[in-house]
C-alpha cells in the first residue's frame, strides 16, 4: 500500500476539482464518488474520501496559505494545480502523524517535484509567522499552538531532509535528463489497520454580536421644527390679512359705526346695571307669569335636580340664621348699599356719556374726511376731463390714417388672392381622391374587425356554457342518510356522558333559571328606579315652591322701586348735545356734495357718449376700442409722472 499512496493522491485530486461548493453538499459528492469507487479497496477508497471530506471542511484554513502562495507564485503556476496543493497542506497540516514520513514523501514525490519543493518550503519557513497569525483569527490561539503549529514544527528536521532530497533531484534532473526506469515495488498484504484516531474538531471563535441599527428618528427632523414653520407661515399669511384690510379700508379710525369694544363695554354696563341697580325693572310689564308645576324653562338630570334640592336647603338655613341674628338685635347694613348703589349708577351714568361723546366726535372726523374726498376726486375729473378733449382729437387723426392704411393693405391682398385661384381648385381635387382612398380603406378594417368580433363572442358563450353546466353539477344535493338515535348515548364510557335528549332537556332546565334570575334583577332595577324617580319628584316640588317665593319676592320688589321711582338715566351732557347738532349739519352738507357729484357724473356721462358716437362714424368698433383705450392708458401714465398727488380717472370710476 505504501507504493500507492502517490497514485491516491492523485485520485483524491481528481475529486476535488469535480467538487463545487456552491452547487452540492458535501454529503451528496461523497456519497457519488463512493459509488464510482466500489471497485477499490476498502482502505483506499476510505483514504481518497477522507482527504476529500478533511480538504473542504478546513477549506477556510488551507485557502489563507495557497492564496498568499498563489499570490507569490503566480508567474510560474496554474490555477489546474490549486487541489494538488490544498491536499499536500492538509496531509502536511492533518495527516503527517498518522502517515509517516515515507508515505507523505512517496505522495510528494509522485506529484511535480519543483512545485512541491517551492511549496514545501514557504510553507515551513511562514509557519511560525503570518500563517500563525492568520489561524489564530479563525480558531482559539491556544488550540492553533498545540494541535497544529507544535506538531509541525516537530517534523521540521525530517522535512528539511526531504526538501534537500527533492532539491537533490531538482538539481540532478537539471544536468541529464534520463527516462525514469520503472522499478517492481513490493505490495504489502490488505491487512485491517486500525482506525485513525479522528481530530478534535476546533472550537469557533464566538462572533462579535451584530450592532443595532441605528434608529429612523436620527435621520428625521425633529417634529417641533415642523410645527414651528407652520405656526410661522400661518403668522405671516395673517399679517398679510391684516395689512390688506388696513390699506384696503381708509380712515378706519373714523368709522361711523361703533368698535366691538365699544359695543362690549357698552353690554358689560347694561348687564351691571340689569343686575345690581336694577333701571329696568320699573318698565317691566308686570309680574312674571306664574309656571306650572312640570313646566321648566331648562330640561335638568336627576344629579342636577339634587343639586338644586341642597341649594334651596342650604338657602333656607342661612335664611333662619340670619332671623335668628335679627331677633338677636343685630343689624343689617342697608343703608350702606343704597348708597353704594347710587354712587356706582352715577358712575356709570358719566362713563356712557363720556362713551357717546368719542362716538359722535368719530362720526363728526369720518364726515369731514369724506367731504374732502369727494373734493379731491373732482379736481381730478376736471383734470382728466380736459385731458380727454385733447386726446379726442388726436384719436380722430389717427383713425382716418389707419383707415388708408387698411384700405392700401385690402388692394394688395384682392392681388394676391387672384393669383391663387388655381391651386385651390387642384388642392380640392387631391383632397377629395385622399378621402375616397380612406373611406375604402376604413370600411375594408371595419368588416373585418366584425368578423374577429364575432368569432370571439361565439368563443366566449361556449365556455360560459361549459362553466354553467360545471356549476349546474357541483350543486347537485349529495344525499346521506345517517340513522341516529337521539336517546343512545355516545359510548365513551365517560362519567359524565348523556344522550342529546338529556343534553336537551338539561339545557332547557339552565335556560329557564337564567331567566328566572333575569326576571328577579330587573324587578329589583325597576324598583330602585321608583324610589328614585319618587326622591327627585320631592326635590322638584320644593325647587318650584322656591322658585315661585323668589318669583313673589322679586315682583315685590319691583312694585316698590315703581312706587319710590328711580331717577332715569343722567340727562344727556351739553356737549354730547352740541356734537350731535355739529354731526347732522356735517351729515347734511356732505349730502349736498354727494348730489351735486352724481349730477357731474350724468354730463360726463353723456359728454363722452356724444364724443364716442362722433368719431365712431369714420372708423371700425374694434380699432377704436383698441387705440381709444391705449392712448387713455399712457395719457394717465403721462399724468402722473406730471402731477403724481392726483387720482386716475379710471380709479374715481372704479370707487
Amino acid at each position: 500500500m505504501a507504493s500507492s499512496y502517490g497514485s491516491l493522491a492523485k485520485e483524491a485530486i481528481v475529486l476535488l476539482d469535480q467538487f463545487s461548493a456552491g452547487r452540492q453538499s458535501l454529503d451528496d459528492f461523497i456519497e457519488e464518488a463512493s459509488k464510482h469507487l466500489q471497485n477499490m479497496d476498502t482502505l483506499h477508497k476510505k483514504f481518497i474520501l477522507d482527504v476529500v471530506s478533511g480538504c473542504v471542511e478546513h477549506k477556510k484554513l488551507l485557502d489563507i496559505v495557497i492564496n498568499v502562495f498563489y499570490g507569490q507564485n503566480w508567474k510560474c503556476l496554474s490555477r489546474g494545480d490549486r487541489s494538488q496543493f490544498v491536499i499536500i497542506c492538509y496531509l502536511a497540516t492533518f495527516c503527517l502523524d498518522d502517515l509517516g514520513l515515507q508515505h507523505f514523501s512517496n505522495i510528494v514525490k509522485s506529484l511535480d517535484i519543483r512545485k512541491m519543493h517551492t511549496f514545501l518550503t514557504f510553507f515551513f519557513t511562514n509557519l511560525t509567522m503570518w500563517i500563525q497569525d492568520e489561524w489564530n483569527s479563525i480558531y482559539d490561539a491556544a488550540f492553533v499552538k498545540e494541535h497544529l503549529i507544535s506538531p509541525l514544527l516537530r517534523w521540521c528536521p525530517e522535512m528539511d531532509i526531504l526538501m534537500d532530497q527533492l532539491a537533490a533531484k531538482i538539481s540532478r534532473g537539471s544536468q541529464v535528463k534520463k527516462a525514469p526506469i520503472k522499478t517492481t515495488e513490493p505490495q504489502e498484504f490488505s491487512l485491517t489497520k486500525p482506525k485513525p484516531r479522528p481530530l478534535p474538531v476546533p472550537e469557533l471563535i464566538p462572533l462579535q454580536e451584530k450592532s443595532k441599527p441605528v434608529p429612523n428618528s436620527t435621520y428625521k427632523a425633529p417634529k417641533e421644527m415642523q410645527m414651528i414653520e407652520e405656526i410661522k407661515q400661518k403668522n405671516h399669511q395673517k399679517t398679510e390679512e391684516l395689512l390688506y384690510e388696513a390699506n384696503v379700508k381708509q380712515f378706519r379710525c373714523a368709522n361711523p359705526q361703533k368698535s366691538e369694544h365699544t359695543k362690549r363695554v357698552m353690554s358689560q354696563i347694561k348687564e351691571d346695571l340689569d343686575s345690581k341697580l336694577k333701571f329696568s325693572s320699573c318698565h317691566s310689564s308686570g309680574r312674571p307669569s306664574s309656571k306650572k308645576k312640570d313646566s321648566w324653562p331648562i330640561k335638568l338630570n336627576s344629579a342636577a335636580i339634587l343639586r338644586q334640592g341642597a341649594l334651596y336647603h342650604r338657602q333656607v338655613e342661612e335664611e333662619l340664621q340670619r332671623i335668628e341674628r335679627l331677633v338677636e338685635g343685630t343689624r343689617e347694613p342697608s343703608s350702606f348699599l343704597q348708597w353704594q348703589k347710587e354712587m356706582r349708577e352715577k358712575d356709570l351714568q358719566e362713563e356712557l356719556a363720556k362713551i357717546e361723546r368719542r362716538r359722535l366726535e368719530r362720526r363728526i372726523s369720518y364726515e369731514e374726511a369724506a367731504m374732502a374726498r369727494t373734493r379731491l376726486m373732482e379736481r381730478n375729473q376736471k383734470t382728466a376731463q380736459q385731458k380727454k378733449e385733447e386726446t379726442a382729437q388726436l384719436m380722430q387723426r389717427y383713425a382716418e390714417k389707419r383707415l388708408q392704411e387698411e384700405k392700401e393693405m385690402r388692394d394688395l391682398v384682392q392681388q394676391v388672392a387672384d393669383g391663387h385661384k388655381n391651386s385651390k381648385t387642384a388642392k380640392e381635387k387631391l383632397q377629395k381622391l385622399k378621402q375616397n382612398i380612406v373611406k375604402e380603406v376604413s370600411e375594408q378594417s371595419r368588416e373585418l374587425l366584425r368578423q374577429a368580433l364575432e368569432e370571439a363572442q361565439a368563443e366566449l358563450s361556449r365556455k360560459f356554457e361549459i362553466i354553467r353546466e360545471i356549476h349546474a353539477i357541483e350543486s347537485l344535493p349529495h344525499v346521506t342518510v345517517r340513522n341516529f338515535d337521539d336517546t343512545e348515548t355516545a359510548g365513551h364510557e365517560l362519567l359524565g356522558e348523556m344522550s342529546l335528549v338529556e343534553l336537551k332537556e338539561r339545557l332547557a332546565l339552565l335556560r329557564e333559571a337564567q331567566q328566572t334570575e333575569q326576571q328577579e334583577k330587573r324587578e329589583q332595577i325597576l324598583e330602585e328606579k321608583q324610589n328614585k324617580r319618587q326622591l327627585l319628584s320631592e326635590q322638584l316640588d320644593t325647587i318650584t315652591l322656591h322658585t315661585r317665593a323668589l318669583a313673589q319676592a322679586a315682583a315685590i320688589r319691583e312694585e316698590r322701586k315703581a312706587r319710590l321711582g328711580f331717577q332715569q338715566a343722567a340727562s344727556q351732557d351739553e356737549t354730547v348735545l352740541a356734537l350731535q347738532k355739529k354731526l347732522e349739519e356735517k351729515q347734511q352738507e356732505r349730502q349736498k356734495l354727494k348730489q351735486i357729484e352724481s349730477k357731474r357724473a350724468k354730463t360726463s356721462e353723456q359728454a363722452a357718449a356724444h364724443t364716442v358716437r362722433n368719431t365712431g362714424t369714420h372708423n371700425k368698433k374694434s380699432l377704436t376700442q383698441k387705440s381709444w383705450e391705449e392712448l387713455e392708458l399712457s395719457l394717465e401714465r403721462h399724468i402722473q409722472k406730471n402731477a403724481p398727488y392726483v387720482v386716475s380717472h379710471t380709479e374715481t370710476l372704479k370707487t
